[in-house]
């Protein structure tokens, strides 16, 4: 088993399938969701080992809900033109301006905070349902995570996890995609 598997199995699981997993999952009550940190070159092992996971969980009576990132990447970037409109403007004005047209997509014109929250669980149970945020190196490297959790304060009521590529600096900091410098105000708990 991977490390990151068995973290996964021994540390994060016991949390979320405890009959009221927001009281370690954590210290803040208006915050319920941590990050579970993973090499980013594991990608498609931890998808494996998500979806076992989701099982295992849902056999215990818990509801899961899956955010993709990747897909609300996808429909910010369609609510504004075509993706092979995009496609174009950056071979034409090249990547550092796509870069920036995008991340400013996600955090005004389409604002990703809003793709996210539109996609939790109508009628939210924190004892029952769990939230799974996946494919966050879609993201990558367009939109750091630290600004989406800080925006979803007050606006998630259910255990939440995002799948994090990225290192972990010190005790509360992360490298996202394990390249870009660390960012160590992360309030939520990593796992």
């Amino acid at each position: 088993m991977s490390e990151f598997g068995a973290r996964l199995r021994n540390v994060l699981e016991p949390v979320l399938a405890a009959p009221d997993p927001s009281e370690k999952i954590s210290a803040y009550h208006d915050m319920p969701y941590a990050i579970f940190h993973y090499d980013p070159r594991q990608e498609l092992a931890l998808r494996r080992e998500v979806s076992s996971l989701r099982t295992r969980l849902e056999n215990k009576g818990k509801r899961i809900t899956s955010i993709s990132l990747a897909e609300c990447l996808d429909a910010a970037l369609k609510a504004e033109a075509s993706l092979d409109e995009w496609f174009e403007n950056e071979r034409a004005l090249g990547a550092e301006k796509a870069i920036e047209d995008i991340h400013k997509l996600l955090a005004d014109r389409v604002p990703l905070v809003d793709l996210v929250a539109d996609r939790m669980p109508s009628e939210p149970d924190p004892r029952k349902d769990v939230v799974f945020i996946v494919r966050t190196g879609a993201l990558f490297p367009v939109y750091r995570t630290f600004s989406l959790l800080e925006q979803l304060k007050g606006r998630v009521v259910v255990p939440t996890v995002l799948f994090y590529p990225g290192d972990l600096d010190g005790a509360a900091g992360l490298r996202f995609m394990g390249v870009l410098q660390a960012e160590h105000n992360y309030r939520p708990k990593i796992f």
